[in-house]
């Protein structure tokens, strides 16, 4: 079935998919080969480097579950703050005001130029210095200040780019049932661009929980990643085998944010579907006459 954005395939395209399909499954498989042959060369697929991953449950309870909690902790807490303040920020970005306006506009630009990395060491230079926060905490706090000031910056280019991508006539039509800047933008214009900013929302969240990482390269904050070189020095040499487990965590927990993430926005989109509703045909009108009709 062909549409404006697809044609359907003739023959001659499906043998050429068919045909790039397989090729490109003979050159994933050389590749993989190649890379597993090089393991066995280096001594990486030796069953004692990974055997403390299946053999002695320490392993998960003294490093990869608590540092899985920590990266867990850090980003349930900066997903919590940055989602509210960059919609406050998208929104200051679409005011009429230009008071408004263009301050907002300076400080989502400012903290979106500058590496989220850079944010975490100021935060905890900051926390070092001037703050009475505990060098226990001050890794956390930083990670999380750096997480919130970046993202909630694009956060708020997101919220005002869906609000934007969405037709005119919504606002106008607002206005013209006497309804203020405010009311139209919370109560017609968020909840028709939550649909259209989700999948851009998702990726930002996916980011932030990979983004935790960073703080335990330079801050010392004990989240995931951060566990390989304790598990590397307490169970011998198997770095390799410690960054494929940490990443296949890393992939299921964003595999799970992203499913809940895809099954709401599903919800959404039949939420806004609106109901048919059928009118009978008045007596002794033709039946062809009955008329299907959307109540919206």
């Amino acid at each position: 079935m062909s549409s404006v954005l697809y044609d359907t395939p003739g023959p001659r395209a499906k043998q050429r998919n068919v045909l790039y399909t397989i090729v490109f499954l003979i050159a994933l498989g050389v590749v993989a080969w190649w890379v597993l042959a090089a393991l066995a060369d280096k001594n990486q697929l030796a069953a004692e480097k990974w055997t403390p991953f299946v053999s002695d449950s320490r392993v998960w309870t003294t490093y990869l579950l608590p540092g899985l909690t920590e990266t867990l902790k850090a980003a349930a807490l900066a997903i919590l703050i940055a989602l509210p303040l960059g919609a406050l920020l998208g929104i200051g970005r679409l005011s009429d005001h230009r008071w408004v306006r263009v301050p907002v506009g300076a400080v989502v630009e400012f903290f979106r130029a500058i590496p989220v990395l850079l944010l975490m060491m100021f935060a905890s230079a900051l926390y070092a210095n001037y703050s009475s926060v505990s060098s226990d905490f001050r890794p956390l706090y930083a990670v999380v200040t750096g997480l919130v000031l970046y993202n909630a910056s694009v956060i708020a280019e997101v919220v005002r780019a869906g609000v934007l991508s969405l037709p005119r006539g919504q606002g106008d039509a607002a206005e013209a049932l006497g309804m203020r800047k405010g009311q139209t933008m919370m109560y017609v214009l968020l909840p028709q661009a939550v649909t259209v900013m989700l999948p851009a929302l998702v990726s930002q969240l996916v980011v932030i929980v990979k983004d935790t990482a960073l703080g335990g390269a330079l801050l010392g904050f004990g989240e995931l990643l951060s566990q390989n070189r304790q598990i590397t020095a307490n169970y011998g040499a198997n770095t390799i085998a410690t960054f494929t487990v940490i990443a296949l965590i890393y992939i299921g927990v964003n595999a799970i944010l992203t499913n809940l993430a895809a099954r709401l926005e599903k919800r959404l989109r039949q939420g806004k579907k609106s109901p048919k509703v059928t009118l009978p045909a008045q007596a002794g009108a033709p039946e062809a006459a009955t008329k299907t009709v959307s109540g919206a």
